[in-house]
């Protein structure tokens, strides 16, 4: 593939983001690469209109419509789903929704090698940004997405500061468990940190239409067809922010998260992982003969079936393409699946489960942040979760330039 000055299109959902837009609109204005086209999708369902406390986002999502109409200096395609009549009907609706009809109406009109950028209106970046992914592709023209790294700037609001640190935390640990058992699911799904070519759009048949959690489905079909990366020189800044815009994912776990309730978000046990890696390990023995999986049971109850792995093999008739196999129908939700099955089995604390992680795999890490077996989330100070945050972003960070580097 060639990207030579490919043009760029920016997929942008927007609801209830007047205090953002303008904003994220200067951001993008003095990005240093200038072939790019916004389309913009402001939504909401349509039956807000008709109630009360929901009529002030309606009026403010008709103000941001007036908003983008007045720029001329950007190239704007604007798609409305927010004027009276014009929003969401039925079960067509949230975020995934809007995401699947921009990506399409730009699948519909760009060339196989134009580049796609997922952005959300609260994300800011550096003026590189755009010029940054462009390299990226041209470097590893294989690719089929970027996962891109992203960073929450702190807001000296400290139920805030509290709240994403401690989300933070939770995503980068998990992340770099999925690096060290070697799962090719290790990316972290954000709508806003996403890039992909329109050829690769097109082999994976487009994004599947969710009311949350498309991202996360969206990358999973690329991992299972290609390859993706998950570093990129130039991070995405999104907002921390409480929110209920979406279903779940940042805003709604921080909400959650503030009134003590992380239940949904835990520390699991690294043993959890070396579980899933095991049966990972067993997978090439599982084509030549029947085997007693680490993690059987839980699939077995999955799949509703006791020997799932037949099919495979039928289908699948050399080792290699049957272990590949076997590593996509265990995928990246199934294995969060088992992870959120077992984690109470575990009995212990995220903090204990995260200090037993570190102790075994990174014990100077320990040292570096203060931090005993008996210490507690809340009661650390911003600048001490800030640490420990900041601490695992350098782990996982390793991990992504190093596959970065891979050539294939």
């Amino acid at each position: 593939m060639k990207y030579t000055e490919p043009q760029i299109y920016i997929a942008l959902p927007v609801l209830d983001e007047w205090e953002t837009i303008e904003k994220f609109i200067n951001v993008i204005r003095n990005q240093t690469y200038k072939k790019f086209k916004l389309y913009v999708c402001v939504n909401q369902p349509d039956i807000w209109w008709n109630i009360d406390e929901k009529k002030s986002v309606c009026e403010r999502n008709v103000r941001t419509l007036n908003y983008l109409n007045s720029i001329s200096d950007i190239k704007i395609q604007i798609i409305d789903k927010s004027t009276p009549e014009n929003g969401w009907h039925g079960k067509q609706l949230g975020v995934g929704w809007a995401r699947k009809i921009l990506m399409d109406a730009i699948n519909d009109i760009a060339f196989e090698n134009d580049i796609v950028i997922s952005l959300d209106a609260d994300t800011t970046f550096e003026t590189d940004y755009f010029k940054s992914i462009i390299q990226n592709f041209q470097q590893h023209q294989e690719i089929m997405a970027v996962s891109i790294p992203y960073y929450h700037k702190l807001t000296a609001i400290e139920a805030v500061d509290r709240a994403i640190l401690r989300y933070e935390i939770y995503m980068r640990y998990y992340a770099i468990n999925l690096w060290r058992i070697g799962s090719q699911f290790n990316f972290t799904a954000l709508g806003s940190a996403i890039a992909f070519p329109i050829w690769a759009y097109r082999k994976i048949g487009g994004i599947s239409p969710m009311k949350s959690g498309e991202d996360f489905y969206f990358l999973q079909k690329f991992c299972k067809t290609g390859r993706i990366i998950n570093w990129n020189p130039v991070k995405v800044y999104p907002a921390a922010r409480f929110s209920d815009r979406v279903f779940f994912g940042t805003g709604p776990a921080m909400i959650k998260g503030n009134s003590g309730d992380w239940e949904s978000y835990p520390i699991y046990h690294y043993s959890l992982f070396d579980n899933v890696l095991h049966t990972y390990s067993q997978f090439e023995d599982l084509f030549d003969k029947d085997l007693e999986l680490q993690i059987n049971q839980f699939l077995n109850e999955q799949f509703k079936d006791s020997l799932w792995w037949y099919p495979l093999r039928k289908n699948f008739k050399t080792k290699e393409k049957f272990v590949k196999a076997c590593n996509e129908k265990v995928d990246g939700l199934r294995v969060l699946q088992y992870l959120k099955a077992k984690q109470a089995s575990i009995n212990k604390t995220d903090e204990v489960c995260l200090y037993e992680f570190l102790d075994i795999y990174y014990p100077e890490v320990i040292i570096e942040l203060n931090i005993d077996k008996i210490f507690k989330f809340n009661e650390l100070s911003i600048p001490e979760l800030d640490n420990i945050r900041n601490r695992l972003m350098e782990i996982e960070a390793k991990y992504q330039m190093l596959d970065y580097s891979k050539k294939i």
